[in-house]
């Protein structure tokens, strides 16, 4: 199924979109896929058009033990200079059913609601109306300590997005860790899948991301 997407993430370094299409150089490039342990690893460093230097660690899995959750870890080192990053996490219902003639769309979005650094879009199937809640959480640490930004919502009415600006150092290592994934009516009551979601949310919180890993 097309489902709605929860593990987008945009990044800006000096107002430079990290895009590894238009980056000045690529090096070190690694994807490395553990079937046995269940996780999707990419290590690169990169020379932004700006002339600023990155070495970049993303570590995304889907959880064993709590089959509703999955979490990305996104690291960014500054190796040249200090710089302003700019993380925006991301929900997206906006999904269209490609295998059609028609390019139809495969969900009928029915609410967008974002609350602290976390956020949920609650989508129904156009034509059986199974319906899912699509969630979110972030969270920002520079060197390992974790740090309270504010995150500041911008929706529309299929997609939300938390934004944050972080203020690095040459040398410091921001990490992005998004927990994410999808409760639905299959095994829930429509009229609680935030809430739900907000549980799975509380026990990723709880346990953090490399004992969920």
């Amino acid at each position: 199924m097309n489902a709605p997407n929860w593990i987008g993430i945009r990044i800006q370094i000096n107002d430079e979109p990290l895009d590894l299409n238009t980056c000045k150089s690529i090096t070190n490039f690694r994807r490395e896929l553990n079937m046995k342990e269940g996780w999707y690893k990419r290590n690169f460093n990169a020379v932004l058009s700006n002339d600023i230097e990155i070495e970049v660690s993303t570590t995304r899995f889907l959880s064993l033990d709590y089959d509703e959750l999955g979490a990305i870890s996104y690291e960014i080192k500054l190796i040249n200079t200090d710089a302003e990053l700019t993380f925006s996490p991301y929900l997206d219902s906006g999904i269209k059913n490609r295998d059609s003639n028609w390019d139809d769309k495969f969900w009928n979005t029915s609410n967008v609601v974002s609350q602290g650094n976390r956020a949920f879009i609650e989508a129904q199937t156009m034509k059986t109306n199974f319906s899912t809640c699509t969630f979110m959480q972030t969270q920002m640490s520079i060197n390992g300590t974790a740090l309270k930004e504010q995150f500041e919502t911008n929706s529309s009415d299929l997609s939300v997005a938390l934004n944050c600006v972080i203020s690095g150092k040459k040398g410091d290592i921001i990490q992005l860790t998004k927990y994410g994934g999808y409760t639905t009516s299959r095994y829930h009551k429509v009229d609680e899948l935030i809430q739900t979601a907000n549980t799975v949310l509380d026990t990723a919180s709880s346990l953090g991301f490399n004992t969920l890993l």
